[in-house]
This record gives C-alpha cells, sequence and structure tokens, in this order.
C-alpha cells in the first residue's frame, strides 16, 4: 500500500477513526499494530512472518540481555540479534548479488560455474526496520536505554505503519514511550499532519513524478549518449526527483503520526543549501545518517584515534552505507564518493579551519557542494557503471555530435522547478517550516493548500511507488 493511493486514503481515514473512538488505550493500540501489519500485507503477506521473526527474536533478546549475569551470556544474546536480523537482511537483499559475483570470480579464474537461479524477492522496507530493530537489542546492550516495558509497545514501535517501509528510520527510544500513555491529536495537530500530508503527496505526485520523473527517465534511460545540456538537466531532474520522493514519504509519514498524536523526527533539513559534505548529511536522511554514525562510524573509532583511523572509518561508514541503498556496485560508489568527499573536507577543515568566507563566497560554496553531490547522483540512478560514465562525459561536454534527448519544455520545466527547489532551500536553511507557517496568515495557507490538494487529484495517476521502497 503506498500513501500516494486511493486505497491508502480509505485505510488512514478509517484508521483516524478507529483510533478516535472513546476506546481503552490498549485496545486503539492493538487496532494500530492490526491496521499496520494490514498496511504491509497489502505488498505481500507471507512477509510479515519476517516482521513476527525480527519482533520476538529481538524482544526476547533485549530480554536476555537485561537478565543475564555473565559477560558470555550477555555477547550471546547480542550476536543472536545481529545474526538474525542482518541474516535475513543479506539473504533476502543480497543473497543473488553475493552469488553473481562469485560466478563472475569463476569466471575470471576460468572456471565455468553457473549460479542456480534463485528469484529472490526482495521484502519492501527491509533495511528501514532491519536497522530500527538492531538499533533496540543494540542499545540495550550498550546499556543506553532499558527494553520496552511491554511486548504490545515494542511490536507497535517495529510495525508502526508511518515508518515501516521507508523510514524515518526511528529509535525505540524515540516511539515506544509515546505509546506508554494514552495519546489524541488535537485539532491543530491534526490540521497540520493533514496540511504535512497534502505537501508530502504534492512533492511526491506532482513533482517528482509529474515533472521530474520523465526527464530522469529519458536521459538516464537513453540507448544514445546525452550531451552536456541534456546530461545536466536529466541529472539535476533525477536530485530533484529523489529529494521530493524521499522527502515527501517523510513529511507524508510525520504528517500522518502527527494526525494519531505521535511525533516523528525531521529527516529532511532542506539539504540542497548545505555547505560542505557534513553539512549535507546533517540535513539529508537524517535518521539514516545518525544512525550509521552511532553504530558504525564511532565503533569504528570515530575521530578518537588519529586522522589516518579516522578517514579509513569515514570511508567504511560509508561505504557500507552505499551497500545499505542497493546490491549493486553503482551504490558502493556513490558511498564511497561521499567518503572521499568527507575525507577531503576534514583535511581542508584541519588546515582552514580558522577561515571565515564571507556571503558571496559561502553561497559560492553551497553551490559547489550541490553540483558535486550531483556527481554522486549520477552512479546513484545508473544501473551500471558504463551507464555512469557515459553520463559523466555528457556532463563534461565530451560526447561527440550529441542528439537531442529532452524536449524544450522538459528543460525548461526542470530548470525552472529546480532553482524554485534550491531557492526555497536557501530560504529555509536556517528555519524550521512550522516557524514560517506560523508567519503566514491564514487565509493564505489555506490557498496554498487548497492549490497542493487540487493538483495532487489533477495529476494522481498510477500511484508510482516511492523510490526508497526498493532500498
Amino acid at each position: 500500500m503506498v500513501f500516494n493511493s486511493l486505497t491508502f486514503a480509505v485505510f488512514f481515514v478509517l484508521v483516524l477513526a478507529m483510533h478516535s473512538l472513546p476506546l481503552g488505550w490498549t485496545t486503539r493500540k492493538v487496532n494500530l499494530l492490526l491496521a499496520s501489519y494490514l498496511f504491509y500485507a497489502a505488498w505481500n503477506p507471507p512477509f510479515i512472518i519476517l516482521l513476527w521473526i525480527s519482533t520476538v527474536v529481538d524482544w526476547y533478546a533485549a530480554q536476555g540481555l537485561v537478565h543475564a549475569q555473565r559477560p558470555l551470556a550477555r555477547k550471546a544474546w547480542m550476536l543472536l540479534s545481529v545474526v538474525v536480523n542482518l541474516g535475513m537482511l543479506a539473504w533476502f537483499k543480497y543473497g543473488e548479488f553475493a552469488l553473481d559475483n562469485f560466478a563472475a570470480l569463476m569466471h575470471s579464474l576460468g572456471v565455468a560455474y553457473q549460479p542456480p537461479k534463485s528469484d529472490i524477492v526482495l521484502p519492501v522496507g527491509i533495511s528501514f526496520y532491519t536497522f530500527a530493530t538492531l538499533s533496540y537489542t543494540l542499545d540495550v546492550y550498550l546499556r543506553r536505554a532499558m527494553p520496552a516495558r511491554n511486548f504490545l509497545d515494542y511490536a507497535l514501535f517495529v510495525t508502526f505503519f508511518p515508518h515501516l517501509v521507508a523510514g524515518p528510520i526511528m529509535r525505540p527510544t524515540e516511539l515506544v514511550p509515546q505509546f506508554e500513555q494514552p495519546r489524541r491529536a488535537s485539532g491543530d495537530a491534526i490540521r497540520f499532519g493533514l496540511a504535512l500530508m497534502t505537501l508530502g503527496l504534492f512533492m511526491k505526485v506532482v513533482l517528482a513524478d509529474g515533472f521530474l520523473a520523465p526527464p530522469a527517465e529519458g536521459v538516464f534511460d537513453a540507448k544514445t549518449a546525452p550531451g552536456a545540456l541534456d546530461a545536466w538537466i536529466g541529472t539535476l531532474a533525477f536530485s530533484g526527483q529523489i529529494f521530493c520522493d524521499f522527502a515527501g514519504y517523510s513529511t507524508t509519514a510525520i504528517g500522518a503520526a502527527m494526525c494519531l498524536g505521535f511525533a516523528m523526527p525531521d529527516n529532511f533539513r532542506f539539504p540542497y543549501a548545505a555547505v560542505g559534505f557534513s553539512d549535507f548529511w546533517r540535513r539529508w536522511h537524517i535518521t539514516l545518517s545518525s544512525w550509521l554514525r552511532d553504530y558504525l562510524y564511532i565503533p569504528l573509532g570515530g575521530n578518537r584515534h588519529g586522522p589516518a583511523r579516522t578517514y579509513i572509518a569515514l570511508m567504511l561508514t560509508m561505504l557500507l552505507g552505499g551497500l545499505w541503498h542497493g546490491a549493486n556496485w553503482t551504490f558502493v560508489a556513490w558511498g564511497g564518493l561521499h567518503g572521499l568527499y568527507l575525507a577531503g573536507e576534514r583535511m581542508l577543515r584541519s588546515r582552514f579551519g580558522h577561515w571565515r568566507p564571507g556571503p558571496l563566497t559561502f553561497f559560492g560554496l553551497g553551490l559547489l557542494t550541490y553540483a558535486l553531490i550531483n556527481v554522486t547522483w549520477v552512479f546513484f540512478r545508473s544501473k551500471t557503471f558504463e551507464g555512469a560514465f557515459t553520463m559523466l562525459r555528457g556532463m563534461a561536454g565530451a560526447t561527440p555530435h550529441p542528439m537531442p534527448l529532452l524536449s524544450a519544455f522538459e528543460l525548461i520545466a526542470v530548470a525552472l522547478i529546480m532553482t524554485s527547489i534550491v531557492a526555497v532551500h536557501w530560504r529555509m536553511r536556517d528555519t524550521t517550516l512550522e516557524a514560517v507557517v506560523a508567519r503566514i496568515p491564514a487565509p493564505a495557507i489555506a490557498i496554498g493548500w487548497a492549490a497542493m490538494a487540487f493538483a495532487v487529484v489533477v495529476e494522481q495517476g498510477e500511484g508510482n511507488a516511492f523510490i526508497y521502497f526498493q532500498f
């Protein structure tokens, strides 16, 4: 079930109505749990079994960690959680990838090995709920948090439908305490939540799917090499598409949770106004960035053991972060580029950290950051390295005798939309949406809200899945 579908609209109205009934708090939580299972079952009902396995194993692992008397027993419970969670993720997401690469290695050694056909189906959202459940047992093991007080609250944390399949990646300490006491959204919270859902759907349906996806596909999936203009416009279109698609999902999820009386953290903070790459990762997919920092970068040594160890930790974290996004070496290259960017930025800061740029230089550094981010998006979007290098040659103006791929309308539309998005990000980089909305007159908000809702209804097509569902 996708947010941008009539089915979800009916589903959400029913869930909101049931949650508003004068029922006991436990009954309402059970209703939310069953609704979340129904939401996930709409994709592929058998995969609910994976959710159950992850939920039950991590619940008992956390209980075992608390009651274990010996360090060896605590490590055994922690390893059980890690092996089960990462084992399922490895099998379903990377099993076929590993077989194909093993076969390629054998062929390079002169061994004719043909792997069996596996036809492994990737469960929707497995990367997201695996990281969420894994953080539960790791936090208990590291004594950062206590286990949930009852199984219902923990099960609801795992399956809560707004964040289940594409984040934000929630920590138990952020959501489980909210399930302990009865919660009901106020009228203002419901209105703001519905407005956020409308904004998120507008970003997904109108901007990402309606205007930006066709030119991005027209360039990246073309059979001929693009020229410089088409290559850059296609790449800019994808940078806007993936932002509007993923930030649109997160915004809709946060709004849905708000309507039910729950708070979820921001996942995006106007990332295309970032100045530098550490700033970018403080603004892009914030919950993943913090997860990688806390459970990979810091355990690998972080910045506590000298520059060389810091650079190794940075690179390994970003390489694994790239692989988390998909079972393809182009994702690893995307992560590696970000690792190189972050390492280079750290080196420059260590030498020129005292320098304070003026406003124009600061803005120029922001545009340079955005341009280099677009180079990484080429590897993220391309299915092969050959396709990625073809795009990069086009962006460099090195394609001989290119044929036009995009219409004048597509060129102008992408240029206008991306200029507007970047301008909005710069306008909003040091504030919040809530603060800006509080200063806008109510009639203007109503007109903007109605216009976005109308555009969503007019543009609504096939209910395309969100890009991050495949991760």
